[in-house]
C-alpha cells in the first residue's frame, strides 16, 4: 500500500493539464463517480486509484476506486449503472458485449462504451523455488490460485490449463492474499494477470526466493492457436528483483469503459485528461507508457463513447465507422 500512496500523491501533485480544460457545461455531471478496479496488490487497483485522484484533482468530481473481482464484474457493474467507469480486459469485455459473460450469461452488455486504451495485461505465475515449480507444467496436480473470481486471470488461466493438458486444483483470492498463501505454503503457485511489474509479485520476489514465469514458445503457440483474443508478449528483464532476464507469455489489452449515459462532456474531459498527460499517468504506474492515443486501434469491437470520439477526432486519431455507434 506504500507504493499506491506514493504513486497517487505524486500524480496529484505533479499533474498539470496540457492544455487547460475547456469550461464545459457541467450541469449534468454527477457529483461523484466510482471506478471499478480489481483486488489490492494488482495493477488495476493502483491504476484506478491514481486515475480517481486525477479526476478529483482536475475535474472537480469526487471519484473513488473500488475493489472488485476484476474485468468480468466491472463490465456488469458499468452495464447496470452501479459504477460509472470500469477497467476491463478486452476478452471479458467481448464476452460481456456478446451476452456470454460468466457473471451474467445471456445478457448483452449493450450499454458499454470505450473511453481510452490503458495497457496490455500479461499472464504470469509465481511459486517459491522450494516448491520445485519452474514453469507452467510444474503446476499439474498442484494447488494454484488464479486471482479473484470474475477477474481476467480467473477466467483465462483455467482455459490455458485445459489447452495445455494441465490439471491443477484451482482456488480464488485477491493478489495480496494469494501471494501470502504462497509464502505460507497454503497453495503451491499463484497464476495471475496484471500490468507489469505486478506489485504483489515484486513484493514476494523481494522477500523470498521465487520463480516467476510465463509460457515456453511451444506452450504459447498452442494458446495463440486456441485463443485468438490474446497476443504474444515479452516481459522485459529487470521487472522483479533477481530476474535480470525477461520471459515470454501472452497478454490482453485493457481499456477504460463507461456507460453510454455518461454525459458526453464528462467522457470527453476524462479521455482528454488521460490521453494528453502521459507523464502524469506514468507517475501512477509504469504500464501507462501504453496509455496513449495511438493505441485506440487496439479496440476492435466496442463502440467509443461520443465524448471519447470527440477527443480522438480532435487528436486526428481515426476511429472506424463501426466503432462510432
Amino acid at each position: 500500500m506504500r507504493f499506491l500512496t506514493v504513486a497517487t500523491v505524486a500524480a496529484a501533485t505533479a499533474f498539470t493539464l496540457t492544455p487547460a480544460l475547456a469550461q464545459e457545461d457541467r450541469a449534468d455531471w454527477p457529483s461523484s463517480l466510482t471506478i471499478g478496479t480489481a483486488s489490492q496488490g494488482g495493477t488495476y487497483f493502483i491504476y484506478g486509484t491514481g486515475l480517481a485522484g486525477l479526476i478529483n484533482q482536475n475535474l472537480g468530481v469526487n471519484a473513488s476506486a473500488e475493489v472488485t473481482g476484476g474485468p468480468v464484474q466491472n463490465a456488469t457493474l458499468v452495464e447496470t449503472g452501479d459504477h460509472q467507469v470500469g477497467l476491463v480486459t478486452m476478452g471479458p469485455a467481448y464476452e460481456a458485449w456478446t451476452g456470454n459473460s460468466e457473471l451474467a450469461p445471456g445478457v448483452e452488455h449493450a450499454s458499454l462504451r470505450a473511453l481510452f486504451p490503458m495497457y496490455q495485461t500479461p499472464f504470469e505465475a509465481v511459486a517459491l523455488q522450494s516448491s520445485g515449480i519452474e514453469d507452467v507444467t510444474g503446476m499439474d496436480g498442484k494447488r494454484v490460485s488464479v486471482g479473484p473470481a470474475g477477474g481476467t486471470a480467473a477466467t483465462y488461466w483455467p482455459r490455458f490449463f485445459e489447452t495445455l493438458g494441465i490439471e491443477a486444483t484451482i482456488s480464488y483470492s485477491g493478489a495480496n492474499d494469494a501471494t501470502g498463501q504462497v509464502k505460507d505454503g497454503l497453495i503451491d503457485a499463484f497464476a495471475f494477470a496484471a500490468g507489469v511489474p505486478i506489485s504483489a509479485f515484486a513484493q514476494i520476489a523481494a522477500e523470498n526466493p521465487v520463480n516467476i514465469f510465463g509460457f515456453t514458445e511451444e506452450q504459447r503457440t498452442q494458446i495463440l492457436e486456441a485463443m485468438p483474443e490474446v497476443a504474444a508478449f515479452e516481459v522485459p528483464g529487470g521487472m522483479y528483483q533477481g530476474f535480470p532476464d525477461g520471459h515470454g507469455t501472452v497478454a490482453m489489452w485493457n481499456f477504460a469503459v463507461a456507460h453510454q449515459d455518461m454525459p458526453e462532456s464528462l467522457a470527453y474531459e476524462i479521455t482528454k485528461m488521460v490521453m494528453e498527460n502521459n507523464e502524469a499517468m506514468m507517475t501512477i504506474h509504469a504500464t501507462s507508457a501504453e496509455t496513449i492515443p495511438e493505441n485506440a486501434d487496439k479496440n476492435t469491437f466496442l463502440p467509443y463513447h461520443p465524448g471519447a470520439l470527440r477527443y480522438f477526432d480532435e487528436a486526428g486519431i481515426e476511429i472506424p465507422a463501426d466503432l462510432r455507434g
